[in-house]
This record gives structure tokens, sequence and C-alpha cells, in this order.
């Protein structure tokens, strides 16, 4: 039992401190953003909320953190708070960790490379350390085939989305909430179609990145279905895309020179699929890849609309060319 002294001491300190929970100003939600730094004590935290008008009293506040056993846990970190909270909600979201979010995007067939410098330069990660960490095995997910000669270990399971993520968010955390999205949208689903397909989902995601970089958004079906068709007649995937993944500057129209490319990536030289992906596919991409269209397609040509003609034969596709790209150089820029 607790003695009647201490009892009445607390119920002491709960009326006195009360005043000095109150929320500054019960009306007031306009939201306030204040940053918890490392090492700082529980006083000084509490200090910076009195100079910014969100708490009443500094010492009732650190007492009551004290008294729930919550001063200690405070976490680092941007938080957006308002007049209209008590102490104890301004301590419940300093200690749940409730932090300011950054939104960044990372557009569908974006390459690793691609995404490192799109996130440099919104200040989200230091460029060459992200580019480091993505090929540091610890990062590697179970999918991935160890023995591989890939450019990118990475490049296909960094899923692209819209994240949000706290300042201090640092390129592992990057990183790793990528992967964790892959691993979500690829779900039981797609694993089981994978299996009916004979495919790894190594093979899937693969696949998916040539299509995410081939075909439009209205016909990535039949995309799909004309390298379906190719791979199951052992026919060369001869995949634009393929060969501009590893040169250093795109081209519309290939020369002689990039179709010879000795690298294992281009499909104009070696059958079957490149040895992974030649970027990060979206859902869509990876759900063509999985569920072909019922076509009997070999060969597409793009129209000057970016858009897709597609043909059975080789002479078929030989007229579009010529109807489609007679005006195109090799070596064109995109």
């Amino acid at each position: 039992m607790i003695p009647a002294f201490l009892a009445l001491a607390a119920l002491g300190l709960t009326i006195e401190a009360r005043a000095g929970l109150a929320p500054v100003d019960p009306q007031d939600s306009r939201p306030i953003v204040i940053e918890v730094q490392a090492g700082e004590s529980t006083g000084q935290i509490a200090q910076r909320l009195k100079e910014q008008n969100l708490i009443r009293d500094p010492l009732a506040f650190g007492l009551y953190a004290r008294y729930l056993k919550l001063d200690q846990r405070l976490r680092v970190g941007e938080y957006e708070l308002s007049r209209n909270l008590t102490a104890g909600q301004v301590i419940d979201t300093l200690v749940r960790g409730t932090m300011v979010t950054y939104p960044f995007t990372v557009p569908e067939g974006y390459t690793l490379r691609q995404i490192a410098e799109v996130l440099a330069r919104k200040g989200f990660v230091n460029r060459d350390r992200f580019l480091a960490l993505a090929r540091d095995p610890r990062f590697f997910p179970a999918e991935l085939p160890r023995s591989a000669e890939l450019k990118e270990p990475l490049e296909g399971y960094l899923f692209p989305d819209t994240y949000r993520v706290p300042r201090h968010h640092t390129e592992e955390d990057i990183l790793r909430m990528m992967l964790a999205r892959f691993q979500q949208v690829f779900g039981p689903e797609y694993r089981r179609r994978a299996q009916e397909l004979g495919m790894s989902v190594h093979q899937v995601v693969t696949l998916a990145s040539v299509i995410e970089k081939e075909a439009t958004s209205h016909d990535r079906a039949e995309v799909s279905a004309v390298f379906h068709n190719r791979l199951r007649l052992g026919m060369k995937l001869d995949s634009c895309a393929t060969v501009n993944y590893v040169l250093d500057h795109p081209r519309l129209i290939l020369t002689y020179d990039d179709l010879t490319n000795p690298s294992p990536y281009n499909t104009y030289q070696y059958a079957g699929l490149p040895p992974g992906p030649i970027a990060d596919p979206g859902e869509a991409a990876i759900r063509a890849a999985l569920y072909p269209a019922a076509v009997d397609y070999l060969y597409f040509v793009a129209k000057n609309d970016h858009e897709q003609v597609f043909a059975n034969t080789y002479e078929e596709h030989l007229a579009n060319r010529a109807r489609f790209q007679g005006q195109l150089a090799p070596g064109s820029q995109p």
C-alpha cells in the first residue's frame, strides 16, 4: 500500500501542475514545426517548447514526463505541434515519433542511378553513398540470383512510388523502405502466377523492366506477349531498351556498333532475358509481364506518337519500320 503522505504529495502535485499542463490556446490549431535534436535533455526540449509558446510551464512539462517515465523516451526528429495540445499530448507525440515527413516520387522506369540523382538533388541522400549501399550484399533481396553478372544488383527492386520520410532518414532507411514496398506489391498472387509461368521472381521483374521501357500505358500486355512469344520460340528479344541500358547516352535509333555491344544485357547478341532488370518497373508493367495478351505477335515498332504497331511476320515488321522509322537516322537521340 502507498503511504498516505506519498499519496497526498502525488495528489498535490497533480492539482498544482494541472494548469501548467493545459493547452496554451485551445482554439489555436495552427501547425508549428519544432525539431528535437540529438543530445537534448527534457529540460532543454521543454524550454524551446515554451519559447515557441507550445507549452505553459517547462517545469510542469518536465515533472509530468518524469512522472510518466517518458522523459528518456522523447525521440529526435521534426514534429508538427500546435498550441491547442495539452502537455500530455505533446509528450505523446514526441514519444511516438510522429514526425513531420517530406515526400519524394520515383517515376516508373527510372534506373537506380536516376533514382540516386533525384534523391540527391532533393537533399534526401548522398548520391555516392546511396549507390555504394545499393551494391552492399546486406540489402540484396532473397530473389536476387547470386551468380548473375548484374550491372546494379538492386535494379528493379526499388519500387517506384511516392514516399514520405522524416528529414533525418538515412540512405539505409530509404533503401529498406523501397525494397519493402517491392515485397508488398509483389505479393502471393504474383508469386503464384510466376510459378504457373515457370518463371522466377527475378525473371519476371527483369521482363517487366523491359516492358516498362518499351511499352506505353495502352499496349503493355501486347508488348509482353511479343517477348513471351519470342522467348518460347527461342528467338532473341531484340530490345533496344536493353542495349540503351549499357550506353552512356541512350539513342532512339541504335547504330551498328551499339547493336554489337558485347554486354550480356544486349538482347540483340544474346538469347533469353538479360541478366537482370534494366530499370525499376511499376506494378502495371509487372502485371503485364505476368499476364500477357493472348496474341501471336512477334514484332513491334514505335510510331511517332510512341505507341506500338505490331506484326506477326518479319515482312510486316519491315514494312512497319519503313513507314514509321524510315526518316530517323541511326544514332538519333530520343
